[in-house]
């Protein structure tokens, strides 16, 4: 994008994705264009912005998640989403909260260097395709040859052709890596045992692999691209923008509120999570393998259910942070009438284009998609409210005849109207046999 999308054409873009939640997508479409905003102030003030960083909180199922992951295409900033549960207390055996930043860094690592080959792309595919001639023919041809060669390449009739070349054989890709604990700024971020030994070593070792034509010259345009990419100017662009629009998305943060009513050694650790937090959300220096990362203006947006915890549970200190809160509403029957009729890729139009593949016609009538949404609002009112995730289940059922037998006729095409639904799904709900639904 897009940084310059303003607060209506972010919605906009959401709304193809997301029903309803109006009060979340304004809060986030406005922090979006903030981060915008900032970057045209006066230098003097610019420092003294930091981003309101916002709590959302509402049951399960209704968008949450699919906002955080809608905003991750929307924006060309680093953007990571983390699970609050998978981080434990430091001095306890897990992953500690520092390594949200050493992850985004990765990952902007990654976008800048994406975005920096395309610059030198037109070098880079001279030189990949030089190299991809010289291993099927050898360096040693003819030009004549070799030119013979290039034609065809350049006309993709080689493209199903094998070839062997040669790659730089990166070890760090696949063996571990560690933390050197005791070093300032926390665990010290994170250095690949593959760079040690390669440093060690003495250079970058290569591998012949055989691939096809195709994907030999995608893997010699990458590597030819690095080649010519300034690594120094990488990292320096990777950590401004993790610093300046970075937007880390914690998820499940409700399960790390202390529960007022106990507090035994796991509340404890909750507790302690909840404390390597705050730093990250008011504004510190995570030290990582490219350097100091300072995370006074990354947006850091929470989500939780909180069924069993209450907001107001979380550390004082923590919810000062996270100061704008956004209360998601359950979804209706007509939200998840909705659901199935509005988003650009809704399920029946997922399960319409899988069954298409086999010739089977798939229609889905007005009276058949209203059925679905009863029967899944009665199921969640009855059993447990799961939100919109209750349809996969209720359409994979609804379909479960169709899909198994989709591969012996010919052509087929059928109407999902609300007798169909009545036939494969009320007559479970009628009886109570709902366990066939609980995920």
């Amino acid at each position: 994008m897009h940084t310059f999308l303003t607060p209506k054409e972010i919605i906009a873009e959401l709304d193809r994705f997301v029903v309803g939640q109006d009060n979340a997508k304004r809060a986030v479409a406005i922090a979006l264009r903030n981060r915008w905003r900032r970057k045209h102030v006066p230098e003097d003030i610019k420092e003294e912005i930091v981003p309101h960083n916002i709590l959302m909180v509402g049951p399960t199922g209704v968008g949450k998640t699919e906002i955080a992951k809608r905003l991750a295409k929307l924006t060309s900033s680093p953007f990571i989403k983390v699970e609050a549960t998978k981080f434990t207390e430091v001095g306890y055996v897990g992953r500690d909260v520092d390594s949200i930043i050493r992850d985004l860094m990765d990952i902007s690592i990654n976008l800048v260097r994406e975005n920096m080959r395309k610059e030198v792309t037109e070098k880079a595919t001279i030189a990949a395709e030089v190299k991809l001639i010289d291993a099927m023919v050898g360096e040693s041809a003819s030009e004549e040859t070799k030119l013979k060669f290039y034609e065809k390449f350049r006309k993709g009739k080689m493209d199903g052709s094998e070839v062997e070349i040669k790659v730089a054989d990166n070890p760090s890709m696949n063996l571990p890596t560690f933390d050197i604990p005791g070093m300032p700024g926390g665990q010290m971020g994170v250095l690949s045992i593959g760079d040690v030994l390669g440093k060690a070593l003495g250079g970058q070792k290569t591998k012949t692999v055989k691939l096809n034509v195709k994907d030999a010259f995608e893997a010699l345009l990458k590597e030819e691209s690095d080649k010519l990419l300034d690594e120094e100017k990488v990292i320096r662009e990777s950590i401004r923008l993790v610093e300046n629009e970075g937007i880390v998305f914690i998820d499940e943060i409700d399960k790390i509120a202390s529960r007022s009513a106990s507090q035994g050694r796991g509340e404890v650790s909750r507790e302690g999570v909840q404390r390597d937090l705050l730093p990250l959300l008011e504004g510190t220096v995570v030290t990582t393998k490219y350097g100091s990362v300072k995370t006074d203006h990354i947006l850091f947006i929470a989500s939780g259910a909180f069924h069993l915890a209450k907001p107001s549970d979380l550390l004082p200190e923590l919810q000062g942070r996270l100061p704008i809160r956004v209360e998601l509403n359950p979804l209706t029957e007509e939200d998840m009438v909705k659901i199935l009729k509005d988003p650009a890729h809704s399920l029946p139009k997922q399960y319409t284009a899988l069954l298409a593949v086999e010739n089977v016609e798939l229609e889905f009538s007005e009276d058949g998609l209203r059925e679905i949404a009863k029967v899944a609002t009665e199921i969640n009112q009855e059993v447990e409210n799961i939100g919109a995730r209750r349809l996969h289940t209720i359409m994979e059922k609804l379909l479960e005849g169709v899909s198994f037998s989709a591969t012996e006729t010919p052509y087929a095409k059928v109407t999902v109207n609300r007798d169909y639904v009545v036939d494969n799904l009320t007559s479970l709900t009628k009886t109570h046999d709902l366990s066939k639904f609980i995920l």
